[in-house]
């Protein structure tokens, strides 16, 4: 199998809606079969981005690490894993490279449109999921093998569409020889319905996104969606957003012993300076000082 290093950020050219790190990456390159299909990697030390999936995402490790935050759970990915992202989903993306070697990915788009298509010739009713969840497919023979076989396509110049479409329709179909339950998901084409805004942001305020983006996952125009927050919270919601991370990671050091490096980034802040500083004002010593105090009592 013929490998090379393509310097992308993960998930770069993924979505419109996201927001990277001061660390992400400066340069990169993509090898697409077509807009649907991407062989994607970078070298840089850490990147973080933070993300709605627009599209339902089947993902094949080839080399590094992810550390994939949603509200209730943390996943994390390495070499050989594949596993398949839920559209209209939050997440916190972490990567980074091991052993070396670049983070580095195929990557498949399972667009809406595409499983309209696929299913507009099957008698399917999907039971509707409240919070579907990353679906894993480690090392999985049927999968790896469509999956693999990609690669030598990223050196064509050209590839009929007609082919990438075959592959896409290959692993949708393995999904579901597999995955008796993923109907639930592919087969799911329901936009987000209005739902309670407190119950939500309270599970996913580490996230950031657009307000716009906020109001369309709880059912709101944007408009609604502010006139609703401020009624619910009395304060704007970037003040809210703030005093809930810095609540959330007082908890992590005292409770979870972690490091002020990667609470900074799981709980929604951009960089460790600004973290350090609004930590400060808040509580009136440093995460560092904290941790310290933790480390002496431990």
């Amino acid at each position: 199998m013929k490998k090379k290093a393509y310097f992308l950020l993960f998930l770069y050219h993924w979505f419109p809606y996201k927001k990277t790190s001061k660390n992400s990456p400066m340069d990169y390159k993509a090898k697409y079969i077509t807009a649907d299909i991407k062989l994607s990697a970078y070298e840089d030390k850490f990147f973080k981005s933070d993300i709605m999936f627009d599209h339902h995402m089947l993902v094949w490790f080839i080399s590094g690490e992810t550390k994939i935050i949603q509200a209730d759970t943390t996943y994390f990915f390495k070499k050989g894993d594949i596993f398949l992202i839920p559209r209209n989903q939050l997440a916190t993306i972490i990567n980074y490279p091991k052993d070396g070697q670049p983070h580095q990915t195929v990557v498949m788009h399972l667009s809406t449109n595409r499983l309209r298509e696929f299913y507009s010739h099957l008698n399917v009713k999907p039971k509707a999921l409240e919070t579907p969840k990353i679906n894993c497919f480690n090392n999985h023979p049927l999968l790896e093998s469509c999956l693999s076989s990609l690669i030598t396509y990223f050196e064509m110049r050209e590839l009929p569409e007609d082919i990438a479409s075959l592959k896409i329709m290959e692993a949708i179909t393995i999904l579901r020889t597999i995955d008796k339950g993923i109907d639930n998901i592919l087969a799911n084409f329901e936009e987000p319905g209005k739902i309670d805004l407190v119950s939500y942001k309270e599970k996913n305020f580490m996230f950031n996104l657009p307000l716009e983006k906020f109001g369309y996952l709880t059912g709101r125009s944007l408009t609604t969606f502010k006139r609703d927050f401020n009624r619910a919270f009395n304060m704007t919601p970037q003040r809210w957003l703030t005093q809930k991370r810095l609540e959330l990671a007082h908890y992590q050091f005292v409770e979870k012993h972690k490091k002020p490096i990667d609470v900074c980034y799981e709980v929604g802040f951009e960089n460790l300076s600004h973290f350090s500083y609004a930590f400060k004002k808040q509580f009136g010593y440093t995460p560092t000082t904290l941790t310290r105090k933790q480390q002496l009592t431990h």
